[in-house]
């Protein structure tokens, strides 16, 4: 928390009891996605004083510090994770069956990344690659399902 509090008192923000609860949730739960709604439940279990309203404030302003990742996985959804840098940036795998999320860790683009900005005359200052299919449990579901129905 003390390189947080530093990090806001150089924006010239104080690092409030709201903010630093919604940093210690996110963290608790690194590698997970959490949208506000999820935040605001887990952080109300310790703080029932906290609005919703406070923690809409709270999540842009946090992100717009670079102390977490908003992160649109195309269920209507805004997600937050833990800050990633550019240079550790991953990837997510989508279930599209159940909504399950999860982190490839290797960097999918690589030296790509090099030659598109070379090709394409173009800054990249982030990117977010997501693939949808069927996570190991949802799958052999569909199978099962399908087995069924042949019969």
């Amino acid at each position: 928390m003390t390189e947080l509090k530093q990090h806001l008192n150089e924006k010239g923000l104080r690092l409030t009891w709201q903010r630093q609860v919604v940093m210690e949730v996110v963290g608790k739960h690194k590698g997970k996605h959490l949208s506000s709604s999820e935040i605001f439940e887990l952080v109300k279990e310790s703080h029932p004083s906290i609005g919703l309203a406070t923690i809409y404030r709270t999540l842009p302003l946090l992100e717009k510090m670079k102390l977490l990742n908003k992160i649109c996985l195309d269920d209507g959804c805004v997600r937050y994770e833990s800050y990633t840098p550019k240079e550790q940036e991953h990837h997510h795998l989508i279930c599209m069956a159940c909504g399950a999320v999860y982190e490839v860790e290797q960097d999918l683009l690589g030296i790509k990344e090099k030659q598109i900005i070379r090709d394409n005359h173009f800054s990249i200052k982030g990117y977010m690659v997501k693939l949808y299919g069927y996570c190991e449990s949802c799958a052999e579901k569909k199978s099962e399902m399908k087995k069924e129905v042949a019969l």
